[in-house]
């Protein structure tokens, strides 16, 4: 009787290749891993020998899935949706005392979590905690793929499959260097007119709420710049390059050391709020209950 091959593949190769096949480049794979390219290569040539088909194919400079890897990228998705299903149920049966907790946010929540995460983390010692902190578009992608336990974000999508918990503040306000002509003083938008604005990238969710706010206010810029991090922008800034909006959270932070200012303009602070998201109807692990209630309680 014929005996079918059985496909053995490591953790690691599984990885490698969701990882890859998201990104559809091993550079840009390594790097999220933490990894090399090299090491990235042969995980994914192992698999697929022992596949016994090709999982990518060469399409330009980028790479293309192949039949065989559509296939396996959808199987790899249920194993680790029902392997994070089964490390939620067991944190459950330990209690908070330990677990995993996996975060997702929005660069701009950068300045906020770390305030909670560290007395969250003292108050539970044994819970191990994932941050992936990156811009609006690749979380709105982690969020598609429910990949984290708790998703922060500005300006939550319009989805009824999701579920929406408001908790913190995040004002805008109008930063400049610290010697500028209207530094302390009183002024409107229309005295800022002939200013070099640099901005977050177009569709983040800072961004989106400061369009808003000049279409509203019949207000066009002049945008010398846009730059995809907040750090990027304040280092600009204190260069004397021009002036932003930015949280408030990301002018505390620092805003002695660069020389930072906040300017008092007319129709600001614009009000922002960070909220967590996730799937409706998730069951949350208790190590994620417990930080949902601890930041809830903690920003209030």
């Amino acid at each position: 009787m014929h005996r079918q091959a059985v496909i053995r593949a490591t953790n690691q190769q599984l990885l490698a290749f969701e990882t890859t096949a998201r990104l559809l480049s091993m550079t840009q794979a390594a790097r999220e891993l933490h990894s090399s390219q090299p090491t990235i290569s042969i995980q994914l040539r192992d698999l697929a020998e022992s596949v016994g088909m090709p999982l990518f194919e060469q399409q330009g400079k980028r790479l293309r899935l192949t039949e065989a890897g559509l296939e396996l990228q959808e199987t790899v998705r249920e194993i680790f949706s029902h392997w994070a299903r089964f490390e939620s149920r067991i944190s459950e049966l330990r209690g908070v005392q330990r677990g995993r907790l996996r975060l997702a946010a929005v660069t701009t929540a950068e300045y906020l979590l770390p305030q909670l995460l560290g007395p969250f983390c003292e108050a539970y010692p044994g819970v191990e905690v994932e941050l992936a902190v990156e811009n609006r578009s690749t979380i709105l992608q982690r969020l598609e793929r429910d990949a984290d336990d708790l998703t922060v974000i500005m300006i939550p999508p319009d989805d009824k499959r999701l579920r929406v918990l408001p908790f913190a503040e995040n004002p805008l306000v109008v930063i400049a260097a610290a010697g500028h002509r209207l530094a302390g003083k009183k002024c409107t938008l229309k005295q800022l007119q002939e200013e070099r604005w640099l901005l977050r990238e177009p569709g983040s969710g800072g961004r989106l709420i400061v369009e808003a706010h000049f279409k509203q206010e019949n207000f066009s810029p002049r945008i010398a710049m846009a730059l995809g991090s907040n750090e990027a922008i304040k280092h600009a800034v204190a260069g004397g390059l021009g002036i932003t909006v930015l949280s408030r959270h990301a002018l505390r932070q620092d805003a002695g050391e660069l020389g930072l200012v906040e300017l008092k303009v007319a129709g600001f602070p614009l009000p922002g709020r960070f909220s967590f998201v996730m799937r409706e109807g998730r069951r949350l692990s208790p190590a994620a209950e417990a930080f949902l209630q601890f930041a809830q309680a903690h920003t209030a």
